[in-house]
């Protein structure tokens, strides 16, 4: 999964694409286990685009989004934020909510 710049997350909006943005901190230790979990469901779902962005240097996309809380999961159906999950739970979890919204 790539780390995306604040640009890049812009025009994924722009281009009206769909994917996934997983929004963390390096010092999170909930955030490092949350990344293993998105980085097994970027294996189910190579179709989607997956990105990840650190937000201790987006302060500005943090409010953007209304970001409260690390790690953040959001999706995005036609560039369009659909689904924000702060509460990760499990792989099948997460799987099923990109299912449901995205494909």
């Amino acid at each position: 999964m790539e780390n995306w710049s604040a640009d890049q997350i812009e025009q994924f909006m722009n281009e009206g694409k769909t994917g996934v943005l997983y929004f963390f901190t390096p010092l999170c230790g909930t955030c490092q286990m949350a990344a293993k979990m998105v980085e097994i469901v970027t294996q189910l779902y190579p179709e989607l685009e997956f990105g990840k962005a650190d937000l201790n240097y987006m302060p500005e996309i943090a409010k953007h989004f209304a970001v409260k809380s690390v790690p953040g999961l959001f999706l995005f159906h036609n560039g369009i934020v659909e689904e924000k999950i702060f509460a990760f739970h499990s792989v099948p979890y997460l799987s099923e909510k990109i299912k449901q919204i995205l494909l």
